[in-house]
């Protein structure tokens, strides 16, 4: 979808119109981005990996400032809601993966 340039709005319920646009793209984003979170929980366990991954968390983190950056978009902003979200997706991640069972789990001897 594309959206128009602010300065293309003269009312403010044109422009809360789409920013309310704005606002469900976001979240359909956002949910694609915790499906592929929810893979990762599916695939880290036979891979030996644990939810958390610190080098990962920080490079994400690096990424995003340096798109933010790009994009006009505040640095400390964007890395403040990303640290949010993915402490909660690595909150999710970690429950999915001690809740599914693992190969051999439950295997009589």
């Amino acid at each position: 979808m594309t959206f128009k340039s602010p300065q293309e709005f003269d009312t403010m319920t044109d422009l809360r119109m789409q920013i309310d646009e704005i606002d469900r793209a976001l979240v359909r984003l956002l949910a694609l981005r915790q499906k592929h979170i929810d893979r990762a929980a599916e695939i880290k366990p036979a891979a030996g990996l644990p939810a958390r991954i610190e080098s990962r968390v920080e490079d994400v983190v690096a990424k995003v400032r340096a798109a933010a950056e790009v994009e006009g978009f505040e640095p400390e902003t964007a890395a403040a809601m990303w640290r949010l979200m993915i402490e909660s997706m690595i909150a999710r991640e970690d429950r999915a993966m001690t809740t599914t069972p693992q190969p051999n789990q439950g295997a009589k001897t």
